[in-house]
């Protein structure tokens, strides 16, 4: 078969439903919400620490972190994650702060492994990974997504304010070998601070076969500092990798994915774009988060929380805590409204939700 031609990219964009909200919350099969979106994805905060302190993501000092009796026990985790799969969650990601900085991380994956999850996967900042990686794909993981803004040692210790490049990439070999792939690096561009190293990533994409995903930045930041003008726009990101190597899209415009794909013109490779920002993609949304401490959020600009801790300490039945779940999803507004005047930004920052 012939290689496909180029073809002008363009972002995806989530399409709305036409349909009219539904009037009654389902009581069976599947998380669905008012508008038809099928929640089919789990992300699971195991922890809000972390071991870097991104200049993006928490300050420098001081950040005050929940009591650890706060965080859900590893049996509550598997808890959780068995009502979820009974409802239909076929793909579930832990994140942080950092999972691995949590000590029965290693125990978390195995409790869930056993799930029989159809996806399985771990974004980590990487230092705690190489050490782990055999023993974390034993257990059941299947891959990961490693965070990685800057492939220049001085400009990474910068943004990442501590620890230092190596050891991410040293991460990134170790889960290759470890058969948890296929590998993505995520990369959060900042306008004036690392957006001159698009290119060079879609060099290291090429040269390295793994999928680097170039990530809005996004008002969830711990100071409130963000502004629209560091926003480097996921169209700009393909207009300036096109120019140095062609793209042609992958994704289906009803892909729930959140990020875009696009393949190398020449078949060498693959990135992806997120444009939650300039782009939003809820229409096809189907995630859903749990916090470390157990609050369901169905968006992650969302404040709205449902918290499923109170029922697993109280011990109320798988039924309850899928109640919790429903009313979550069903409550979910058609987006996020992140480029509507009266936005409002979230309380928390992307460490104390999970990434």
């Amino acid at each position: 078969m012939a290689a496909p031609e180029p073809v002008a990219v363009s972002l995806r964009v989530g399409r709305p439903r036409e349909a009219p909200p539904a009037a009654t919350m389902p009581t069976s099969g599947l998380l669905v919400d008012r508008f038809g979106r099928v929640h089919t994805d789990l992300r699971l905060s195991i922890t809000d620490r972390c071991n870097f302190r991104c200049t993006y993501c928490m300050p420098e000092e001081g950040m005050t972190f929940l009591p650890r009796g706060e965080l859900l026990s590893v049996q509550e985790i598997a808890r959780v994650g068995a009502v979820a799969r009974e409802l239909g969650i076929t793909s579930l990601r832990l994140t942080g702060g950092e999972p691995l900085f949590r000590r029965d991380a290693l125990e978390i994956v195995r409790r869930l492994g056993a799930l029989g999850f159809a996806d399985l996967a771990l974004t980590t900042n990487g230092t705690g990974l190489a050490r782990q990686a055999e023993a974390l794909r034993a257990a059941g993981l299947q891959r990961v997504n490693i965070s990685c803004d800057s492939l220049r040692p001085e400009r990474f210790g910068e943004i990442r304010r501590r620890g230092a490049l190596s050891p991410v990439l040293e991460a990134m070999a170790a889960a290759e070998r470890a058969g948890l792939g296929p590998l993505k690096v995520n990369v959060v561009l900042q306008r004036g601070v690392n957006d001159d190293e698009i290119v060079d990533f879609a060099r290291f994409a090429r040269d390295t076969g793994r999928i680097v995903r170039f990530i809005e930045f996004m008002p969830l930041d711990y100071d409130g500092g963000w502004r629209r003008d560091e926003v480097v726009p996921g169209a700009e990101v393909l207009a300036t990798v096109g120019e140095a190597y062609p793209l042609v899209a992958l994704s289906d415009p009803d892909d729930p994915a959140p990020a875009t794909r696009f393949a190398f013109a020449d078949g060498i490779g693959e990135i992806g774009v997120i444009s939650s920002v300039t782009e939003p993609f809820c229409g096809t949304c189907n995630r859903l988060r749990l916090t470390a401490e157990g609050a369901v959020r169905n968006c992650l600009f969302s404040d709205e929380e449902l918290s499923v801790r109170p029922l697993l300490r109280a011990g109320a039945d798988d039924a309850a805590v899928a109640e919790v779940l429903r009313r979550a999803v069903w409550g979910k507004l058609p987006g996020h409204g992140i480029n509507d005047p009266g936005f409002l930004r979230p309380r928390r920052s992307m460490s104390m939700i999970g990434g």
